[in-house]
């Protein structure tokens, strides 16, 4: 069972330019659809035509997709159709200025609305003074002043009339009015009164009672005739004040008499101004600057921090659209709590801080209302309470504001509570897998209120119509970043990259993120080549450059197997050692090495011994690799006798954890070697899983590790005979550098794909490995006839060890 070579053909798929119509993206149009990701993109554009409530959208995906920037572009031009959402407001609560109520405006007109509004007060600030200081309105009020001072001396003369006919006077003391005896018209005193005979100061006492009670009853007459004078004041003030902002509040609500909202607004404004119509009968602060300079007194600079009255019937803007052109697509880089609810901001006032409802200021959701949001679900989850606050309004469909110190509990003091407002949106959260699996688990919520999962794919279909879209990407990202444009043996080359990122011939890897930046980078490369159009060339510099600046660790490694601190043979044959190779992934970088695998076995019933395992540096899919492979070699080799064998495998000079089964086949491979005493060639490395039938299963990382290996052989010297055995099914996989393909071409180096285990042993051994006769019994001369022998005689000395000849010679006999 010989195995074959691949050819140079098979390394590496190469993107053809002939197939493109253009000679550089510079003649190229605008890409209109998203690349490769059908199954995402008709999940979202479901979630988005979903009217049922929780239909939000969940989009993962691998790091460097591009789901943000495709997202946003995708919803941008699904909202170009949609409808313009309205604007919000909050208002005044008159009744409880720690209620603000939020009102709807028009989506065009909020912005108009707000400045009619503020219009509108600064007419009522300049008028309405004037009104009160009109020559109509002193008439009135002075008319009202003499009925009132008439009929006040009226009262007052008749009481002292009664008064004097029994002998007392009405005298005004800074104590209020009382009542004094009198004597030929003189207020006696205190000492003259005293000194009346008994019978007049009787006379003059029995009448006292009566005039006292009198006095009181013309007080009441006289204190009611000063309230009803009050109230005509204030009626004049009133209808003043009504006649006076009437016209104003009509012609907006003749304007505006579609809304509502508004006109509830504007009604109740009107009421409240003239319910406390004494506040304007002055002018606002700003006019009496000079007045409040002259103010004298300690607290005399408190006045000019005193508010206009006219201040508390503003309009809070806190959501305008009428400059969207459709519905609101809005992405929030730093999804606080405040940031996506919204906040209630205060200000300082003599040490103490102050609010109002001018204050709210409108958050995320308020901005994305009737729209869509974007949101990161890590930086989501990061911030205290955001993911509580958001699912409360999405569950509950409407905004409202609520302090994060009420939220935690830490403060119970008196602060807003602002009205809410109805909530419409559709959001987009774009995260890792694993979060979403993690929130699915343990969130009920989360599977209530992100119904759609949009499952962006790592790859896609290497076909003319992608390769297409490609070439359009890269348009694109020319035209956005002012660029060199491509050739299109360039943009082959980009293909190729791409094929290459997801290590399959059929595949182009749709990390458009990290595509981006090799466009980016190679367009700077062709400028420093003076270069009009970036080549493959600069491509390919690019893509040179970017591993320069990571694999310094790479280099290191190499230079120490060449200096033969680290043990790897790339020549000759050895028993029971083979060359395996593994992936070092450093986050940015990864690479393929070659590591030592030795066997030993010996006599005994321990098993195969995973040395890893027993030091406690392999991890559980390495562990159950290494258990297969007894699996292995009982069904192959112990059908006729007990595998009684101890053995060991070892990961030579490894100081780090070790994990993956991918090494499996090439310890299984030493272990032969060794049961069958036939040396392995080190010019030959092996990768790939086995299972217990003997099958060789595909592994991850196949490309970088033939590189890493031939990178091994190239620095210690390529002989024509090293190469690397892979999986058959990773064929497929193989996108080769352009210098791997050369040598194999040229038969410096070689890979052989396999099928199974015999057909990896007879390339290792140059001995063919020897299927099963008929009679059980291998061909001699084979491998496995080799190890069977050898598996047989362990058996067979375990068996009569510690015994005595005689009882040999009888266990023979018998």
């Amino acid at each position: 069972m010989t195995a074959r070579e691949l050819q140079p053909e098979e390394l590496r798929r190469t993107c053809d330019p002939n197939q493109f119509s253009f000679r550089s993206t510079a003649e190229l149009t605008e890409l209109s659809e998203i690349i490769g990701q059908e199954r995402a993109t008709r999940a979202i554009d479901f979630g988005i035509e979903m009217p049922c409530q929780g239909y939000n959208i969940y989009a993962l995906g691998p790091a460097g997709s591009g789901r943000a920037t495709v997202i946003k572009e995708f919803l941008q031009r699904k909202a170009e159709s949609g409808t313009r959402p309205d604007s919000w407001a909050y208002v005044n609560n008159f009744d409880d200025q720690y209620q603000p109520l939020a009102v709807r405006l028009p989506a065009d007109q909020g912005c108009a609305i707000r400045d009619e509004v503020d219009a509108l007060l600064e007419d009522l600030e300049e008028e309405l003074p004037r009104a009160f200081e009109s020559e109509q309105y002193q008439e009135h009020y002075n008319a009202i002043g003499r009925d009132l001072d008439e009929a006040r001396t009226a009262k007052f003369k008749s009481l002292e009339a009664r008064m004097i006919e029994r002998g007392f006077a009405l005298l005004r003391t800074p104590m209020g009015l009382v009542i004094a005896p009198v004597l030929d018209g003189e207020v006696l005193s205190r000492e003259q009164y005293d000194q009346l005979p008994p019978e007049t100061k009787s006379e003059l006492e029995k009448h006292r009672p009566q005039l006292q009670g009198e006095l009181e009853k013309t007080l009441r007459e006289v204190r009611l005739l000063e309230r009803e004078a009050k109230n005509r004041l204030r009626k004049v003030d009133q209808e003043t004040a009504a006649f006076t902002i009437g016209h104003h509040f009509e012609d907006l609500r003749t304007k505006h008499a579609d809304e509502a909202g508004l006109i509830q607004f504007l009604d109740t404004v009107q009421e409240d101004i003239l319910a406390k119509v004494e506040q304007f009968k002055s002018g606002s602060p700003s006019r009496e600057a000079g007045a409040s300079a002259k103010e004298e007194g300690p607290f005399a600079f408190m006045s000019r921090f005193r508010r206009s009255p006219f201040e508390n019937y503003r309009i809070n803007l806190a959501v305008d659209n009428s400059g969207a052109t459709g519905a609101p697509v809005v992405q929030e880089a730093n999804p606080t709590y405040h940031n996506l609810i919204g906040r209630i901001e205060h200000r300082a006032e003599f040490g103490t801080l102050v609010t109002d409802y001018s204050a709210i200021k409108a958050g995320a959701l308020h901005r994305a209302n009737g729209g869509y949001l974007i949101i990161d679900a890590l930086d989501l989850l990061r911030n205290p309470l955001a993911w509580e606050g958001l699912k409360r309004a999405l569950r509950n469909r409407e905004i409202k504001i609520e302090e994060l110190a009420q939220q935690l509990g830490i403060v119970a003091t008196a602060t807003l509570a602002p009205g809410p407002i109805p909530l419409d949106v559709k959001v987009v959260l774009i995260g890792d897998p694993n979060t979403y699996y993690m929130l699915y688990a343990l969130d009920e919520d989360f599977q209530e209120l992100f119904k759609v999962k949009a499952d962006f794919a790592a790859d896609m279909d290497w076909s003319p119509e992608n390769i297409e879209k490609v070439a359009l990407f890269v348009h694109d990202r020319c035209q956005e970043g002012e660029l060199k444009h491509f050739e299109l043996t360039a943009v082959a080359k980009v293909v190729e990259y791409a094929s290459r990122m997801v290590e399959d011939q059929e595949k182009i890897s749709t990390r458009f993120g990290l595509i981006q930046d090799i466009i980016h980078e190679a367009s700077y490369w062709a400028g420093c080549n003076g270069h009009e159009l970036v080549t493959p060339e600069d491509v390919q510099q690019a893509v040179n450059e970017k591993v320069y600046r990571a694999n310094q660790i790479e280099e290191r490694l190499r230079d120490q197997i060449d200096e033969g601190v680290i043990m790897v043979d790339t020549e000759g044959e050895v028993l029971g050692q083979v060359n395996g190779l593994s992936i070092l992934n450093l986050g940015d970088y990864y690479f393929g090495r070659p590591s030592r695998i030795t066997a030993q076995t010996f006599m005994g019933r321990a098993g195969v011994i995973n040395i890893e395992r027993e030091a406690k540096m392999s991890g559980n899919i390495h562990d159950k690799g290494v258990m297969i492979l007894s699996g292995y070699l009982g069904g192959k080799y112990a059908q006729d006798k007990p595998l009684n064998l101890s053995a060991s495998i070892c990961f030579e000079q490894s100081y780090g954890a070790v994990d993956g089964d991918s090494a499996s086949s090439t310890e299984l491979y030493a272990m032969l070697s060794r049961l069958s005493g036939l040396p392995i060639k080190q010019g030959i490395a092996v990768t790939g899983s086995v299972n217990q039938r003997g099958e060789v299963q595909a592994v991850g990382g196949v490309t970088k590790k033939v590189e890493g290996f031939y990178d091994v052989c190239r620095i210690k010297g390529l002989s024509g005979d090293q190469g690397v055995i892979i999986p058959e099914q990773n064929v497929k996989n193989l996108m080769l550098r352009e210098d791997v393909v050369e040598a194999v071409r040229e038969g410096k180096f070689h890979v052989y794909p396999v099928k199974t285990v015999d057909e990896g042993i007879t390339v290792l051994t140059g001995r063919e490995a020897g299927e099963r006769q008929e009679d059980g019994a291998y061909p001699e001369g084979t491998v496995n006839h080799s190890v069977d022998e050898q598996l047989k005689g362990l058996a067979i000395r375990l068996k009569d060890f510690g015994k005595g000849e005689d009882q040999k010679e009888k266990d023979e006999e018998s």
